[in-house]
This record gives structure tokens, sequence and C-alpha cells, in this order.
């Protein structure tokens, strides 16, 4: 079986979801990124897993569940500090893992488990994001090497990524949209109408700025 990890930050007013900004507020982006991030942990939590870990920057809160280890985020560019989640939650249980974000909250179980489960036979997992970068990387053999210099949050990080995973064998996942802008969220929670992110975009959505 294989570990999951979630990479994340504190959900905190002006430091989140600044793209989002406007057309909503700080406040209103924050609580869309805790809505997110209680989406995705609600989801991981109820996928079968060797251990649970959440590389945070920032503090815990309410919206996380029993059962996961926390641990901070190392580092200074995403690429250090994904290398690193990696890399931590390997010393903790050596074994396959898959590493997730906080901006898709319309996954499931069953992606999560199709990409755990992509592990046992193959030497990734790729999940590729609308924008060109990815939403999920599973690893059989966490390498921090297979991360670290690629370069992030550009229209060729996924790119830039496979081809860092060249000649292992690759399991694809469908391509999912992350929740960068205010036209992002909309299509999110369009198509993830049970979540809280979708609840508190509706209501988010109309509310007086």
């Amino acid at each position: 079986m294989t570990q999951i990890l979630v990479i994340a930050k504190e959900p905190v007013p002006g430091r989140v979801k600044s793209r989002l900004t406007p057309p909503f507020t700080p406040a209103q982006a924050a609580g869309l990124a805790e809505a997110a991030l209680a989406d995705t942990l609600e989801c991981v939590a109820a996928t079968p897993a060797t251990q649970r870990v959440l590389a945070l920057e920032g503090l815990p809160g309410p919206w996380l569940p029993p059962g996961f280890v926390v641990i901070p985020q190392r580092g200074g560019g995403l690429d250090e500090r994904l290398a690193a989640a990696f890399a931590d939650a390997h010393r903790l249980r050596p074994g396959p893992a898959v590493l997730i974000g906080m901006d898709t909250p319309q996954i499931t179980p069953a992606l999560l488990e199709a990409a755990t489960g992509a592990l046992s036979c193959h030497d990734a997992v790729y999940g590729p994001a609308a924008d060109g970068g990815y939403w999920l990387l599973g690893l059989r053999v966490p390498d921090p090497a297979l991360v670290l210099g690629v370069p992030m949050s550009r229209p060729d990080t996924g790119r830039a990524q496979l081809e860092r995973l060249a000649g292992l064998r690759v399991f694809h996942l469908p391509e999912l949209t992350d929740v960068d802008t205010a036209a992002d969220a909309r299509r999110v929670a369009a198509g993830a109408p049970g979540t809280r992110f979708a609840a508190l975009h509706e209501i988010s959505a109309g509310a007086p700025r």
C-alpha cells in the first residue's frame, strides 16, 4: 500500500489564493482555500493508505481531520518543498508515495485509489493540470532528484516534470483544473457540486463585496 501526502498552506487571508482577489475579498479567498483544503483532506482520509501526511506551511486548524501526520514544509522554491515532503515522509515510513496539493477539491477517493494502486506496477503516477502543471505526482521510490530543479508554476511545468520521469513506467491520470483564478473556481465548483468548496463558492460569489 502507498502513503498519501498533501502539501498545503494554512488558509490565512492575504497569504493564500491571492489570484482570486479580485473579485473575491482576501477573507473570501482564504475561506475558499480552507474549503478546498478540507475537501482534499476528507478525500485523503477516505482513501486506504499506509500513512497520511500533511506538509504544512503554517499551523493546523479545525479543518484538519484526525489520522494525519503533520510535518513542516522545508525549502525555498516549490520544487525544493515537494522534494523535501517526499523525503521527510519516506523517512517516517519508507515506501511508495503519492503527493497532491490543496487546489483540486474535486478529487475523489476513486482517483486517489487509482493513483496509489498504479504504483504497484508503475514507477510513477502523473496527474496533469489544465494550466500546464500537474495536480498529482506519485513515486514508487521517492527520489528527490526526480523533482528538484523542475521549474514550477509555469505553463511548461508538466512537460518538464515528465521529461524528468523519462525512462520510468508512468501511469497517467485524467486532467483536472487547479483553483488559481476566479474562472477556475467557477469551473471546479460547477463540476463538484457536493463539496464544501462548491457550497462556499455559491455563497461567496453572490455576497456583496
